[in-house]
């Protein structure tokens, strides 16, 4: 559904301990073979060590990795290492004047950078799919900031993308509350948000 409507990357949520489109290992590893490229599979994972990201991995097979969590032990460089030619997207979670500083030098490491809302720092931490959008004064601010691409997700809509577009200019847009009804894809809204763009 969300690749006939155009999106150009499909994200596959793995264990989390809050939000929603949870699905199991093996229905990811299942789905990623079953997607036409160009369409990029991203698994989306909450593991916070080089060596957990990369068991992970392997049991899904995607062509990117989306950490959305801080990486607390190991690197990204063991993570190439492991696995040369995934790319590998590092989420920031934009609270404060310290997700810039946080977003700069994690840019050195990953291939693209992804602007979220949710907050590590909850002691159930929320890690994405809240549905609220964040200060885009300070998206805007990291995408100047840094030299590799942006992604912005976090409470999108048709009635607020376009001005997160112009406010912003990512490189590319992640959605998720925005586009489901009680836990699902929903055609008519997938619709409605690709129409809002195409008006942009």
């Amino acid at each position: 559904m969300a690749i006939m409507v155009g999106a150009s990357a499909l994200g596959l949520v793995g264990h989390m301990p809050s939000g929603p489109g949870v699905i199991p290992d093996d229905l990811i590893f299942e789905i990623t073979r079953s997607v036409p490229p160009p369409i990029a599979t991203f698994l989306l994972t909450s593991e916070t060590s080089s060596e957990q990201i990369i068991e992970h991995h392997r049991k899904v097979q995607t062509n990117t990795i989306q950490i959305v969590d801080a990486l607390a032990n190991g690197t990204y460089m063991e993570i190439r290492q492991a696995l040369p030619g995934v790319k590998l997207v590092q989420v920031i979670h934009v609270i404060d004047e310290t997700s810039v500083d946080e977003a700069l030098r994690i840019s050195e490491d990953v291939d693209c950078l992804l602007l979220d809302s949710g907050n590590p720092n909850l002691k159930t931490k929320v890690l994405g799919g809240t549905g609220r959008i964040h200060n885009w004064e300070l998206s805007r601010k990291i995408r100047e900031s840094i030299n590799i691409p942006l992604f912005l997700a976090g409470g999108l809509n048709p009635e607020n993308v376009g001005q997160a577009i112009d406010q912003v200019q990512p490189f590319g847009l992640d959605l998720c509350n925005g586009v489901r009804t009680n836990g699902k894809l929903d055609q008519k809204k997938l619709d409605d948000f690709f129409l809002a763009i195409d008006r942009i």
